[in-house]
């Protein structure tokens, strides 16, 4: 990148900067380097994570297709950004696009007047475990989504699903955290980093592979 270009970029991140009298180059130069260097990042775990456990998600690509071809529903979760990554897959698969077939998904994070009654009326550490319980069947899906991997709601809606005989997905950062030492998962997917940020990036990513994946598993099945 030029200087000039930095100079731009700089400033169209950080318009507080524009009055050069604010920040040395030096500075303006760092800033600009900083979201090239995030990106590095992101990519770096990225590779890492097809490097290391490429084998890891074709199965769970391949036993969710199996899962769907039985008639399984997925329920997907997290809390905050996770929440919307989840929310992401379900949409993904419910709406795949054209020539591809929709899947059974839903997002627990969806109905407000649910999570905000049991959340209330409850405990917030049951708004998934309630909607698991009447709406999950034995066979079928739920896919946790969390950065820190120590959400109590989303270890206790893992804990009723292994109870109830469905099939379970664990997306978490960090070291995987009370998901990964307590929840007992079938299919777990750590990303060994400490930022929140760099961590839901790559979960989205995998979300995005996962259901490439089980669309290919289907046509498999359908021609098998």
């Amino acid at each position: 990148m030029t200087s000039a270009g930095r100079d731009a970029f700089s400033e169209l991140l950080y318009p507080m900067l524009r009055d050069r009298a604010q920040a040395s180059d030096e500075v303006l130069a760092q800033l600009a380097l900083a979201p090239l260097q995030k990106s590095a990042e992101t990519n770096r775990l990225r590779r890492q994570l097809i490097d290391e456990h490429e084998v890891e998600i074709l199965g769970c690509a391949r036993d969710l297709a199996a899962a769907f071809g039985r008639g399984a529903r997925l329920l997907a979760c997290g809390n905050g950004g996770s929440a919307t990554t989840a929310a992401d897959l379900a949409a993904d698969l419910l709406h795949p696009g054209s020539g591809r077939r929709p899947l059974p998904a839903l997002s627990l994070t969806n109905d407000v007047a649910v999570v905000t009654a049991v959340a209330n009326d409850v405990s917030f550490d049951d708004v998934f475990v309630r909607q698991i319980i009447a709406l999950g069947r034995r066979g079928d899906i739920v896919v946790v989504v969390s950065t820190s991997g120590g959400s109590e709601n989303l270890v206790r809606a893992l804990q009723v699903a292994r109870r109830l005989e469905m099939l379970t997905v664990a997306l978490a950062g960090y070291d995987g955290g009370r998901v990964a030492r307590e929840a007992s998962v079938d299919h777990l997917f750590v990303i060994p980093s400490s930022s929140v940020h760099r961590i839901q990036e790559v979960q989205t990513t995998l979300c995005h592979v996962l259901g490439e994946l089980i669309q290919a598993q289907m046509e498999e099945l359908a021609c098998a």
